[in-house]
């Protein structure tokens, strides 16, 4: 990111920001340039990590990346996008909003982060919200007028959603291995599972695809 600072030195240093102190990283590829840093990553960050292996990292898009931490689930985490940047902020408002939800006794089992105020394009992870239903559709392949948001990389996924989860991302790997967990999301609404949403507001973030947004994840990395 900045010579010093990668993208999970951020990601660690948001969740040590919220007072998380266990982690888990799911790896594959290059996964020795993580466990290199392990301990030094560990230090720095006063976050236990746990790496946990993705044995088709180069053959398998991420509903299966997902589903390798599934005996995680029943523990309760925040999960966030290992190419996403963003402040500390964003993590605190989604806990929050977890937290809110669980004390009106309406405790989501999944919880996504959605910037409701960005211009969408074609390639932005969209999202459609009943306001009654929770989420009703979440893909890339929808018209960007049609969507409530985009969701950003970050959900808390509460125990309660944990069996449902684990089984939906099975069902999506084992139907097509080049889905995401984000089509996972879709069948558990597809079945009649609530998926709820917090909207972040107006925050400067950068999902990181290429030169052009590494460029700007830099500028957004320096003002936290």
């Amino acid at each position: 990111m900045d010579g010093e600072r990668t993208v999970l030195d951020l990601t660690l240093g948001n969740f040590a920001e919220v007072g998380l102190r266990e982690a888990a990283i799911v790896v594959g590829y290059r996964k020795e340039a993580v466990q290199d840093r392990k301990d030094a990553l560990e230090q720095k960050y006063g976050v236990k990590l746990t790496l946990v292996e993705n044995d088709k990292a180069e053959e398998w898009n991420n509903a299966y990346s997902l589903w390798c931490a599934r005996d995680l689930f029943t523990e309760g985490l925040l999960l966030a996008n290992g190419d996403t940047v963003h402040p500390a902020s964003v993590q605190r408002t989604l806990l929050d909003g977890n937290d809110r939800l669980a004390a009106e006794g309406r405790a989501p089992g999944i919880l996504l982060a959605l910037d409701a105020v960005k211009k969408l394009a074609d390639e932005e992870m969209k999202v459609v919200v009943d306001p009654a239903k929770g989420v009703q559709r979440i893909t890339k392949l929808m018209e960007p007028a049609e969507a409530t948001g985009e969701y950003i990389g970050l959900t808390v996924i509460n125990p309660s959603a944990a069996a449902d989860l684990s089984d939906a991302l099975r069902a999506t790997f084992e139907r097509d291995p080049q889905l995401y967990y984000e089509d996972g999301y879709q069948l558990m609404a597809d079945r009649g599972l609530r998926i709820d949403v917090q909207p972040i507001g107006e925050v400067s973030w950068v999902e990181v695809d290429n030169h052009e947004d590494l460029a700007k994840a830099r500028e957004i990395a320096c003002q936290y």
